[in-house]
């Protein structure tokens, strides 16, 4: 056994449960309780595991499933920027990318790199895993609105616009759960629980 491989791997581990204390702005269904980032990796992971045959491609579902499980590691060193964040735009920046040579740059070196290139392609979004990756990231906090009556849309005053601008990206990994999920949205504007811009 290679002891300083060990070692490093250890190091990760440790460094990773950072994550269960970055707080989210959406909260957990049916609750006033803050989700965190290992809650929403994890519920991510399950998820796929149940929908992966809703992807528009047949996808690796181990892969997606590590993609989710890491996508948000480097939240720990850039925080969590709110979707609808008006200041701070939601993609990735020079921050994240520091992030991913920081964090996973603890493990061995092979592992490292199969880590960022990993965490680059889910944020390039180009293969099918990556689209339905991203569909799966932007699903499970819309689910959580819905169950929280609006919850952050109401919170922070987002538009139905804003939203559908934001959640459209689903149909990228999956055209019948963005089908299912503008239904729920168009459905939050009738019950008076997103509003549409004036």
């Amino acid at each position: 056994m290679n002891f300083e491989h060990l070692l490093q791997q250890v190091a990760f581990i440790h460094e990773i449960d950072k994550v269960k204390y970055i707080q989210r702005k959406t909260r957990l269904f049916n609750s006033d309780r803050p989700e965190n980032d290992a809650e929403h990796s994890w519920h991510l992971a399950v998820m796929t595991m149940v929908l992966a045959e809703h992807s528009n491609e047949p996808v690796d579902t181990l892969k997606v499933i590590k993609m989710l499980l890491i996508h948000d590691v480097v939240e720990i060193d850039a925080g969590d920027v709110f979707l609808y964040d008006t200041v701070l735009n939601h993609t990735n920046t020079e921050a994240e990318r520091k992030a991913a040579e920081r964090i996973f740059g603890l493990l061995p070196v092979e592992q490292a790199e199969e880590f960022i290139t990993i965490w680059e392609e889910f944020e390039a979004g180009e293969t099918a895993e990556a689209k339905f990756a991203r569909a799966m990231d932007r699903m499970e906090p819309l689910l959580q609105n819905v169950s929280n009556n609006g919850g952050t849309w109401q919170e922070y005053n987002v538009s139905y616009e804003q939203v559908v601008q934001k959640k459209s990206i689903i149909q990228k990994g999956s055209q019948s759960l963005w089908n299912f999920a503008k239904a729920l949205i168009d459905e939050s504007v009738q019950k008076g629980i997103l509003k549409k811009g004036e």
